[in-house]
């Protein structure tokens, strides 16, 4: 018997003895994938794309090697393992080789230890993280019309949307009422079948639909009647985001009767391509989220919308940059795809990102101009302010105030928390009928148990004529949304505020020996709050924005990168729900939703790459990125600098002034972006050159996830070519490099810096005149002036003869010569 031969025995004998609860693991393996083979094995043609070039999916040495690496994984798991003992959930095989598979801990030791196996990771999860945002980013008057107008805008770009799905019978992807949409040639994803209906998902506007649950099905969290088999989505979240970046334009968005506005996506004709990888109750796992961004890929998508993040910095990697998920962006880059992800809601504190890569744009979350808010008036003359999407009580009228502890038909149902006004049996309706119910506000709406809708309901069961839900405590982290409501209505969110009407309610009340009450005198009226208040204090960075420093591994040591990369509308934004979706309590059985989170602020910026792109359809992802930045705005409406919501001791939330940890480079303007002037470009070498030049990274890891040996250095990772310049530990002095690439005609730049004391700041030369097309280096030289603990923060500064400016951050923290 050969050893071979006995080796493999003895493993599959030695798994057959295995213990331990499967687990789902993702490994590398030695090889190329796709994206970066350059031939050497007989009988496979090389397959590597140059930069920015899209994968040939049709080629047949595409699908020949694609078979090849698939087969090899297929032969190492098979000499491994027992047959019946494992289960291949994915073969990866176009941005990096390696599978997905079930086995249990011991198993993963046994695979982590055979030759061939680079990498071994348990899998872990992901969570997910418009009606007026088109207006307030200038869209109608200042972008679309240079595309063909809102008809036109984002024409044949594709955006791929890894999400909890779609539900395409929604009239923001409805094709009756637009022209006729042409098949998009380098586009070749495929259509599932709905298995209830027998009819596919697309329709021209939505060109592609898949799902990936492999590795939820085996980790026994997925459940068929709720997270349907299919592109369907139960949830809503996926249909809210693919609206607010490619939805169509001019869809009235109505509930109860009301009309909030007209929903438009930033490009209302690009084309939708679905990769449903999250679901309702457990968000998603990694295995899922990179099939599925390995396939849009491989599809051919022009820009990929992820909304998506993980619960953590990946524990089992010491690298932020370098895990299965950012590796795999990192090929989509390389295959020409521009990525935005959502920056995460762990804000306002600081380190809370979940996304850490240069090679995508990390989206954070702004407030936009458009408020909400009505009032309670009571018999006292007190005007008592909340927040709900409600008309008013009848005009010049009061009512009587019931509160729902006084309206018990039985004390024994204090164990169902009746304040919350979910259930209507419990209360006496001949005391509710003909006021206004006044319920309490408790932990049970944070964790969505109860819901306003359903006070809402509850009280129109009973015939009161509105309700108030009071808050009188405020967990840390809750966040108040107004929510559209069929009836009078009005959530008063400052605790102080509920304290004066319940202080109101209870002199107005008298009671007998017992407490129980022998009249209702106390009375009101609640205000309209459907209109919207449009503030010139705007945008602001919100509350649960997460914030930076970017770190560089899980022991949270600091980056030279800055994140996020800029400030998108992310609160309170109106689009397309499904009805299935249960997600949100307030929404359910609704076809439109109003959502908050930097899910929301991703897609604006998935939708405004997708405008450029169409402009400028040779340009890189780190180009469009490039525009994007160095464009953006860190002023408000009102010309003041931008703020940041943050905690305050007394109040909720207070505003403080806002820095790039907050909103990267700044606001988004999709109009200057269309026409930068400028652009700091890089390509897959050069990410490559900053993962090689960061402290800490073991070279082999980086070989491991990029199948590239460290021959590229560029002295400092801060010297990669990005819009702007993090140095987080400055001793002494240090010169940063970067080169800009004209995109307009020949222009002369004047360039200017300035800096907090702290630090001294040069930039040379102070001007250069760039021909169209050609590029030019300049550098910065930054001087430690005194060591104060936190980050100094500045800009460059690049004014154009022809008016074009650019400007990018500069953020350094100094630290003493040893």
């Amino acid at each position: 018997m050969r050893f071979a031969d006995f080796w493999c025995q003895f493993v599959i004998l030695f798994a057959l003895l295995l213990s331990g609860k499967a687990e789902i693991y993702i490994a590398t393996v030695e090889g190329e994938p796709i994206i970066s083979y350059t031939g050497g094995i007989e009988g496979f043609e090389a397959t590597a794309v140059e930069s920015e070039e899209k994968i040939d999916s049709t080629s047949e040495l595409v699908t020949s090697y694609a078979r090849h690496l698939e087969n090899k994984h297929d032969m190492l798991l098979g000499m491994l393992f027992e047959r019946g003992t494992y289960k291949k959930l994915y073969s990866f095989r176009h941005l990096i080789n390696g599978f997905a598979v079930h086995i249990s801990p011991d198993q993963a030791e046994i695979l982590r230890r055979a030759p061939g196996v680079k990498s071994v990771e348990r899998d872990w999860k992901v969570r997910r993280l418009t009606t007026h945002t088109p207006q307030f980013l200038g869209l109608p008057t200042g972008v679309w019309p240079t595309g063909g107008g809102f008809d036109r805008a984002g024409e044949d770009i594709v955006i791929g949307f890894v999400d909890s799905g779609i539900y395409p019978h929604h009239p923001s992807f409805a094709i009756h009422n637009t022209d006729p949409y042409e098949p998009v040639s380098t586009y070749r994803g495929k259509c599932e079948i709905d298995p209830d209906t027998k009819r596919d998902f697309c329709n021209g506007k939505i060109i592609g639909a898949q799902h990936f649950a492999q590795a939820a099905i085996a980790a026994g969290a997925f459940n068929p009647s709720i997270d349907f088999a299919s592109p369907l989505d139960g949830d809503g979240h996926g249909s809210h985001t693919a609206a607010i970046a490619a939805g169509n334009n001019g869809i009235p968005v109505r509930m109860y009767g009301h009309e909030f506005g007209k929903a438009s996506g930033m490009a209302p004709r690009a084309r939708i391509a679905v990769y449903k990888a999250l679901y309702r109750l457990f968000g998603g796992f990694v295995s899922d989220v990179v099939a599925a961004i390995d396939q849009a890929v491989h599809d051919g998508v022009d820009i990929l919308s992820l909304s998506v993040g993980p619960n953590s910095p990946p524990a089992t990697t010491k690298t932020t940059y370098l895990n299965p998920f950012d590796a795999t962006l990192l090929g989509a880059v390389k295959a020409g795809v521009f990525v935005a992800q959502a920056a995460g809601n762990g804000g306002p504190f600081p380190k809370t990102l979940v996304s850490y890569s240069p090679w995508i744009v990390s989206v954070a979350a702004a407030i936009d101009d458009r408020r909400y808010k009505n009032h309670l008036v009571l018999g006292n003359g007190k005007f008592l302010p909340g927040i709900d999407l409600s008309p008013s009580t009848p005009p010049n009228q009061t009512y009587t105030l019931v509160a729902a502890n006084d309206a018990l038909l039985d004390s024994s149902v204090m164990k169902y928390s009746p304040t919350d006004c979910q259930r209507p049996e419990m209360l006496n309706k001949k005391l509710v009928e003909g006021n206004i119910l006044l319920c309490g506000y408790s932990f049970n709406f944070v964790v969505g148990s109860a819901s306003i809708k359903k006070v809402a309901e509850t009280a129109k069961a009973l015939g009161a004529v509105g309700f108030v839900l009071c808050v009188e405590n405020v967990s840390p982290g809750t966040k108040f949304d107004p929510v559209p409501v069929s009836i009078p209505g009005i959530l008063i969110t400052d605790v102080s505020k509920s304290q004066d009407l319940i202080d109101y309610y209870n002199i107005s009340t008298p009671r007998d020996w017992t407490g129980r009450v022998k009249s209702f005198n106390g009375i009101g009226r609640i205000e309209e709050g459907m209109v919207p208040i449009l503030h010139k204090s705007a945008p602001q960075v919100a509350l649960f924005s997460a914030r930076g420093p970017n770190i560089k591994d899980f022991s949270f040591q600091e980056a030279d990168l800055l994140k996020p990369d800029i400030l998108a509308p992310g609160s309170l934004i109106w689009a397309a729900w499904s009805p299935n979706g249960t997600d949100e309590p307030n929404y359910v059985g609704e076809g439109f939703a109003m959502m908050s989170g930097t899910s929301m602020a991703a897609p604006h910026i998935a939708g405004i790459a997708a405008l450029i792109k169409q402009k400028h359809p040779r340009w890189s992802p780190a180009a469009i990125k490039s525009a994007l930045m160095t464009t953006s705005t860190t002023l408000d409406r009102g010309g003041r600098p931008l703020l940041a919501q943050q905690y305050s001791e007394i109040e909720d939330v207070k505003l403080v002034p806002a820095t790039p940890f907050d909103y990267g480079s700044g606001h988004v303007n999709p109009t200057a972006a269309l026409e930068p002037g400028l652009i700091f470009d890089a390509g897959y070498e050069d990410y490559l050159g900053f993962l090689c030049t960061t402290p800490g990274i073991d070279v082999h890891e980086i070989k491991n996830y990029t199948n590239s040996p460290c021959n590229i250095s560029m002295g400092h990772p801060s010297n990669l070519n990005t819009p702007s310049i993090t140095l987080s530990h400055l001793v002494g002095t240090q010169v940063v490099t970067r080169t800009v690439t004209n995109v307009a005609e020949e222009e002369t730049y004047v360039l200017t810096a300035r800096m907090a004391p702290a630090i001294a700041i040069e930039v040379n030369p102070p001007a250069m005149t760039i021909k169209e097309g050609a590029s030019h280096k300049f550098s910065v030289t930054l001087t430690v002036r005194s060591v104060t603990g936190t980050y100094s923060f500045g800009e460059i500064l690049m004014k154009g003869s022809r008016r074009h400016k650019v400007r990018i951050p500069v953020l350094a923290m100094g630290y003493p010569r040893r």
